[in-house]
């Protein structure tokens, strides 16, 4: 899928205040009766630490904070279209891009929406608003996604102290400890309208829905087959980097930056190492973020530039795997 004129005009995120090692996390379990040694979590993920936002910070909350950035300089009022694409949510009804609807004061012209697609629902609102943007539908549309990862990991530290835990139970939440909390934010209009702004050039994506049972969670709990995941997810972005090389014309020399989801040190180099991508295009965000869900992507990019690493017309690949399993490859030239 191709686009013609849509332009990423702003994008913002939001790094939450609390800082959390894995080493903390590893000194509230038993290390003996789960069959860990001290730095096995670490050693295993790449991950040093995550970040937690305050007690009591909803999704909603991340999310516009997010927001407010990605608005600065431009007129709230022209804003058509909210996209909220978190997996956390403050609850089931109403939706989060409701609440941050309210919080920002936007137009009653302007329609919000949620969007779920596990760690792929950024690239996916991306999507959606740029057709609907081409088709003059909307002038200005925000994409939002604010994640909060506390309470799902002090749930799982507490299943983990059970009784009845075992070895088996820590593979089973492994993946859970991964996870981080942070948002992020995008607006996107044409170009006329923002001449300065960043191409969204396409994306493709493709599904393999045989593996829906890899890795499935609720609020308060993420059951995963690491390593099923790993295998599967590599294979499917093999597929869906094939249908990029054709649609997108891309090469693993022709990308400046591959921008992936940011799962773990394991599940980035597989993914780099089996499309032949050299790790020094990959930046990366997960050894202090941990995994951020549907906000990796776009906090990992907002990261490299403002480190001056993505520069004015670079090419960029935005990658996403996400649970169901889902591939989506994306290009932004910067």
């Amino acid at each position: 899928m191709h686009f013609d004129d849509v332009v990423i005009a702003s994008l913002a995120s939001v790094h939450a205040p609390h800082r959390v090692g894995t080493r903390d996390l590893e000194a509230q379990l038993d290390l003996p009766k789960l069959g860990l040694l001290p730095g096995t979590l670490e050693a295993l993920s790449g991950i040093h630490a995550r970040r937690f936002f305050d007690e009591g910070t909803h999704p909603s909350d991340a999310a516009t904070a997010a927001a407010r950035r990605a608005l600065e300089g431009f007129d709230p009022a022209r804003v058509g279209l909210l996209i909220n694409t978190s997996v956390c949510r403050d609850f089931v009804e109403p939706s989060t891009a409701c609440l941050v609807h309210g919080n920002l004061g936007l137009s009653a012209a302007c329609s919000s929406f949620d969007l779920s697609n596990a760690c792929l629902g950024f690239l996916d609102g991306m999507t959606l608003a740029a057709r609907l943007l081409e088709k003059g539908d909307v002038d200005f549309a925000l994409i939002v996604d604010g994640e909060s990862s506390r309470f799902v990991v002090d749930k799982t530290i507490e299943r983990l102290g059970a009784k009845d835990a075992s070895p088996q139970t820590l593979r089973e939440n492994l993946a859970t400890l991964t996870l981080g909390s942070g948002a992020a934010a995008a607006v996107l209009t044409r170009r006329e309208l923002a001449p300065e702004g960043h191409r969204f050039v396409g994306i493709v994506r493709r599904t393999a829905s045989e593996f829906n049972h890899l890795c499935r969670g609720q609020n308060d709990w993420m059951r995963t087959d690491a390593t099923g995941l790993l295998h599967a997810g590599v294979e499917l972005g093999e597929k869906t980097w094939a249908v990029a090389a054709e649609e997108l014309a891309w090469t693993p020399e022709g990308l400046d930056h591959a921008v992936m989801h940011q799962v773990s040190k394991v599940h980035t180099e597989a993914i780099a190492k089996a499309l032949h991508i050299p790790l020094e295009r990959v930046p990366v965000i997960y050894p202090e973020h941990g995994n951020v869900g549907p906000a990796s992507v776009p906090m990992t990019l907002a990261q490299a530039v403002d480190d001056g690493r993505v520069r004015r017309g670079d090419r960029v690949g935005l990658f996403g795997i996400g649970s169901g399993l889902n591939c989506a490859m994306a290009e932004v030239v910067w």
